[in-house]
């Protein structure tokens, strides 16, 4: 598998040799708006409280597989 470096590498020498200019301006939009979603999301109260209480469901056991849930939601929306 590639390094960052390498990946970083053959991304710049395939920029470099594009020439269409709707392509990079496009290919830049796409950069810019990948930016934001690196970005430290604030959380609310309620949502920290959410990730507490499914911590706790792990720490005690409280799961369900994601088989047995896709049975239980098939049932639920056959009952509809």
């Amino acid at each position: 598998m590639a390094t960052i470096d390498e990946i970083r590498t053959g991304l710049i020498d395939k920029i470099l040799s594009i020439r269409n200019k709707d392509f990079l301006e496009a290919l830049d939009k796409l950069i810019l708006s990948s930016k934001s979603e690196s970005e430290i999301v604030e959380l609310t109260d309620e949502q920290k409280t959410m990730l507490e209480m499914s911590e706790n469901d792990i720490k005690t056991g409280k799961l369900i597989s994601q088989k047995a849930m896709n049975k239980r939601n098939l049932e639920w929306l056959n009952a509809i």
